[in-house]
């Protein structure tokens, strides 16, 4: 499986906003449109497609949260059709190469709905630990890139 991480633009755009997921998640997760909107008004904030090969399967975005200062994947989601294949820990781990690469090592962030279980299961395979803090009615969560 060869995984990308792209970043969205004029190209890919419209093949993003078509991801979705299921309708059980939905109240979990904002709208991709929503999220470039609030990219392209909020500069700190960086969409990115989760690529197999050429297919466009997932959707995140990373960046800096201007209240807390503090680096973040704000977004997260696989497409419906592409959910239960592993796509989402592969994509968290290209997620943390990308950004090492460009914060270097520190602590990074995610929040997520508390009873979104899935998700907290998801980011603690992947390294991701509850700091105990509730912010935006969400739990937050943190890794040290290293």
């Amino acid at each position: 499986m060869q995984m990308t991480l792209r970043a969205i633009d004029a190209d890919n755009w419209h093949a993003c906003v078509k991801l979705t997921v299921t309708e059980e998640q939905k109240e979990n997760v904002a709208e991709n449109a929503v999220s470039l909107a609030q990219a392209a008004y909020e500069k700190q904030w960086y969409p990115h497609g989760i690529y197999v090969e050429d297919t466009i399967v997932g959707f995140l975005m990373f960046g800096t949260d201007q209240e807390t200062k503090r680096v973040e994947v704000c977004r997260f989601m696989i497409d419906k059709q592409h959910q239960g294949k592993g796509y989402g820990k592969a994509a968290l781990m290209k997620l943390f190469d990308l950004i090492k690469i460009r914060y270097g090592a520190i602590s990074f962030y995610t929040s997520i709905v508390p009873k979104n279980h899935i998700a907290r299961k998801l980011y603690e395979s992947a390294g991701f630990s509850m700091t105990g803090e509730v912010m935006w009615e969400e739990l937050v969560m943190m890794k040290q890139i290293v």
